[in-house]
């Protein structure tokens, strides 16, 4: 989580609060060390957040404060709202977290759409706990120009190791789709993120190739793909 971010939850944690925080309560929340809730709150302080308390006893934020109003009228507050709600299908867990964080802050400004709702059912859920790799490391080696060492399970059992320069991910409503060169095949191809049994970083990155990468693969229009391509 970003500085600024967590700067923003504390502010969000401390109005919400009827009693004094701990330190410890907010490192655990921010999953921080609490050496960091100090420094935070400090930063904080520093700029003239009425925060008050100390470390030991717990800190409340003073009565009256607010932030200031997000320029968005009542159906687009309403658009966001369905729209992050609409990542629960997404089965990407860090997607979801963000999507809250962001559904805290409009409900902080505005008043709550929660008579706005989104079946959550769609693509389970990638958690680490159960064995799956998080959708998370596919978007990062994306941004990253980084290629991936992937092991696949095809829909028929087959197993392959492969090198693959990914270049995009595909939302569907029944799965996620990771595209990219896959060095094997040498061709694009499309990998159901729930049959990547593994996936590290390789020794080699693809920079500078990504974007051409990309051009390339939307003039073979493959993005509205929804079947492996293995």
């Amino acid at each position: 989580m970003r500085r600024s971010t967590r700067l923003f939850e504390i502010i969000q944690i401390l109005r919400a609060a009827g009693a004094p925080v701990t330190a410890e309560v907010l490192a655990e929340k921010l999953e921080v060390s609490v050496r960091t809730v100090y420094r935070d709150i400090a930063e904080l302080q520093a700029q003239r957040t009425p925060i008050e308390g100390e470390a030991g006893v717990g800190y409340l934020m003073r009565r009256g404060y607010d932030l200031p109003p997000l320029n968005f009228d009542s159906e687009e507050v309403e658009a966001l709202w369905v729209g992050l709600s609409m990542l629960a299908r997404t089965g990407d867990s860090q997607l979801q977290q963000a999507a809250r964080r962001i559904c805290r802050k409009i409900d902080a400004l505005h008043a709550p759409r929660d008579w706005l709702q989104v079946a959550p059912w769609g693509t389970p859920t990638d958690d680490p706990a159960k064995g799956c790799v998080p959708i998370a490391n596919y978007r990062e080696a994306i941004r990253a120009e980084q290629k991936l060492r992937i092991t696949y399970v095809s829909a028929e059992g087959e197993r392959t190791t492969r090198v693959v320069r990914p270049v995009a991910l595909i939302y569907h409503i029944e799965c996620t789709m990771l595209a990219g060169w896959c060095e094997l095949r040498n061709g694009f191809r499309h990998f159901r993120t729930d049959r990547i049994w593994a996936s590290e970083s390789a020794d080699e990155s693809f920079c500078g190739q990504g974007e051409s990468l990309r051009d390339l693969w939307q003039e073979q229009d493959l993005w509205d793909s929804t079947a492996e391509t293995v």
